[in-house]
């Protein structure tokens, strides 16, 4: 017996087909969808990172960290959470590595892939934070985007609805993993009603979640991680509501589902950071191996091809970098001239520059003005932003 008969016509479809053959190799929709995710995060993050006078591939080396620590991190999580599927009764402690089986946390994946970049971060010379606000935009864009493969699996849906966007939702095989149950007929067979889809909400709400992250960060000129706070407290927003939808089985505490405690404590944490951490954003000056001065794009996400370099002139990659203000790098960026004055260890004995640059002979006005500005903050202070100390590199 088929159920499609039993659904509205007006509905949003679901593919009956998540996997497909290639040879002897499965090719599968959710793992596309979160490759592509990552190659547009990383375009992104280049771009902005470049914006802030990265060396171009900077994103490339920080990859090789932060994704296999992500993947890492997201799986732990789930088995964390998850427990009684790896470990109870009828459990098999060897599927916590079946990866492919399905089962990622987004929080695990954020947490570890945060300490891939942080330790991918530390041997470029790059202060974490500058890392941070450039992935803001583009990991909620992952997000959006890996949330499609979700719909191909036909999972994450909410309760049944009778909306103009009720999804069809088909019932699986679980001898056939990603492969729906077919009637006699050889017709997909689908589950009664429609539902919420809540991949869907989730997926239009990390898109709006990138455009709010580019459009305060570039009319507030977010720094030291206040770019990336702002991406956790709306996506956290978002993901509250729309967990508290969802029907799919999940582990709960006081009947509230665990992931909606997380995303709570989450935003506050993310909140509290926000409001309490101040100063301008980070600027980077390549050490040691400094690339053609460029002019800079007003846009956060840089038009500019650095790439475009004389061959041999320089390195592949400077040594490290030194942070400036604002003010310095675009000075730097017209004119190859690097801000006069010492640099003053930070507190992990990383370096950053201290006094305004060569050519402004006077103090800048506004924000860089040697008084203090509107958080109590001197020229000074703010210059002594750190960044990371290059570090030892394998020869």
């Amino acid at each position: 017996m088929t159920y499609a008969s039993l659904a509205p016509q007006a509905a949003l479809p679901s593919p009956s087909t998540a996997v497909w053959q290639l040879g002897p190799v499965p090719i599968r929709a959710y793992a596309l969808c979160i490759i592509l995710g990552i190659v547009v995060a990383c375009w992104v993050t280049e771009r902005r990172l470049r914006q802030r006078g990265v060396a171009p591939g900077a994103v490339l080396d920080i990859a090789v960290w932060a994704v296999p620590a992500g993947i890492i991190g997201a799986r732990i999580y789930h088995v964390i959470t998850s427990p009684e599927k790896y470990f109870g009764t009828g459990g098999d402690p060897m599927k916590a590595f079946a990866i492919w089986e399905g089962g990622l946390g987004i929080w695990g994946a954020v947490a570890g892939g945060a300490v891939g970049a942080w330790l991918a971060a530390r041997q470029l010379g790059i202060p974490f934070a500058v890392v941070a606000d450039a992935l803001a935009p583009g990991l909620p864009l992952a997000q959006a985007i890996g949330r499609l493969g979700n719909w191909f699996n036909n999972e994450l849906y909410g309760g049944r609805t009778s909306l103009p966007w009720g999804l069809e939702i088909h019932r699986m095989d679980p001898d056939n993993p990603g492969h729906a149950l077919r009637d006699d007929a050889g017709e997909p067979i689908l589950e009664p009603g429609l539902y919420h889809p809540t991949f869907a909400y989730e997926l239009l709400w990390n898109l709006g979640v990138a455009a709010l992250v580019l459009v305060l960060d570039r009319k507030l000129r977010l720094g030291r991680g206040r770019a990336f706070a702002l991406y956790v407290m709306g996506y956290t927003a978002g993901r509250f509501w729309i967990e508290l939808m969802r029907t799919d089985e999940a582990n709960t505490i006081l009947g509230v589902r665990l992931n909606v405690w997380t995303a709570g404590l989450v935003f506050l944490g993310a909140l509290v950071y926000f409001v309490r951490v101040r100063g301008p954003r980070e600027y980077l000056i390549p050490v040691g191996a400094a690339p053609a001065p460029e002019p800079v794009a007003d846009s956060d996400v840089s038009q500019v091809d650095l790439s475009a370099r004389e061959a041999g002139a320089q390195p592949a990659a400077p040594e490290g970098y030194r942070v400036v203000s604002e003010e310095q790098y675009r000075h730097w960026r017209e004119t190859g001239e690097e801000p006069a004055g010492e640099t003053s260890p930070g507190p992990d004995g990383t370096t950053a520059a201290t006094a305004g640059s060569a050519a402004d002979g006077a103090a800048p006005d506004g924000p860089d003005a040697d008084g203090p500005d509107a958080d109590g903050q001197t020229a000074q202070d703010r210059a002594g932003a750190t960044g990371t100390r290059p570090a030892e590199r394998d020869s």
